[in-house]
């Protein structure tokens, strides 16, 4: 069975002027990378778990903030790896200078026998939907696009 994870769209602003919040991955591997390589405040969940409880405590685990208010599902995307992602949007509004993430331990450099610690995210920030498409793992997009629909304005 593939993967699962589960995250949070964070998106404010009104009207053709929306940002989304998107978080770095930390860590040597992720340093000097920045286009493709941001992602959605997620996490993996095991077959029986709450997607939408996951995507809560990630969140809160990536960023320091804990989360109140009814999330709107984006449905699923599956990544190139396999792993099927559920994504959750959110209207709010988080400062990126607080950001507070949990850590963890690898042994760098590789062979040197040292454990190091590093956050699991590095650092967060706003996009618009443009700069957004530019930054996020290529494999996440959709959820942008299926935000963007939800927050178009309706022509009658």
């Amino acid at each position: 069975m593939a993967k699962q994870s589960a995250g949070i769209l964070m998106y404010r602003g009104n009207g053709n002027d929306h940002k989304v919040l998107l978080v770095h991955p930390g860590g040597p591997f992720w340093r000097n990378k920045d286009l493709s390589a941001w992602s959605i405040p997620k996490g993996e969940y095991s077959e029986g778990d709450d997607p939408e409880l996951t995507a809560r405590r990630e969140f809160a685990e990536e960023t320091g903030m804990v989360l109140d208010g009814e999330l709107q599902s984006l449905g699923s995307i599956r990544q190139a790896g396999g792993k099927v992602v559920t994504g959750f949007a959110l209207e709010g509004n988080f400062d990126v200078a607080g950001l507070v993430s949990n850590t963890f331990e690898i042994e760098w450099p590789p062979r040197s026998g040292r454990k190091e610690t590093f956050p699991e995210v590095d650092r967060a920030e706003w996009f618009s939907f443009d700069e957004a498409h530019r930054k996020i793992i290529t494999g996440q997009r959709p959820l942008l696009d299926r935000l963007q629909e939800m927050l178009a304005p309706r022509i009658d």
